[in-house]
């Protein structure tokens, strides 16, 4: 646990279900740089943990297995700061799996909300943007936000969630982050509350 402003912000990696480039439903591969940047842009940020959602066991394996060398094994001795990061990852089967966790863990209601690249119109109308999101911290409310790999969280999952977040827009038009990109990014714009 982190000392941050933020005790019910959490993020979410989610690795099914996510799209492939033909719009499928698919369960993408881990990718282990993704642990280690998201690990500490939550951990720069004061995010209370950081959830890998993937139902493939042999992913689960790889995820763990990364974990341990940097917070049990000889990584966390030679990169302390690397440790305190790599500490917030909780690899979990399924997103209801984490929003469990997270009601258990702070007995409060879990406000889910999700990302994408892609301009998405939710139900009901509640795309929000960051400044709005950082707003609703100000509540007792869990936050946890999905970030999508491979070509994005699916449809369903977006509509089900609580809330869309706006998507990251540059000023060039190109609009395709890697995910730890979009991370840092939208948890700076939140944390800081200035966009």
């Amino acid at each position: 646990m982190t000392n941050s402003p933020f005790d019910n912000l959490y993020v979410a990696l989610v690795h099914y279900p996510v799209l492939n480039k033909r719009g499928k439903n698919i369960a993408s591969a881990l990718t282990t740089i993704d642990m280690h940047d998201i690990a500490r842009a939550s951990i720069t940020f004061g995010v209370r943990g950081f959830y890998v959602v993937t139902p493939l066991m042999d992913q689960q394996v790889l995820a763990h297995e990364v974990i341990q060398h940097w917070t049990e094994g000889i990584g966390g001795e030679l990169n302390p700061f690397r440790k305190r990061a790599l500490d917030l990852i909780r690899v979990v089967s399924t997103f209801e799996d984490a929003i469990m966790e997270i009601t258990q863990e702070r007995a409060e209601p879990v406000i889910t909300v999700a990302t994408s690249a892609a301009k998405h119109e939710h139900k009901n109308g509640r795309t929000i943007t960051t400044r709005e999101f950082a707003n609703k911290l100000n509540s007792k409310d869990s936050h946890l936000i999905a970030f999508g790999t491979a070509w994005g969280i699916s449809e369903e999952f977006i509509q089900n969630c609580d809330f869309m977040l706006e998507p990251v827009y540059g000023v060039t038009g190109y609009n395709h982050l890697s995910v730890r990109s979009a991370v840092s990014i939208i948890l700076d714009r939140i944390c800081k509350r200035d966009m």
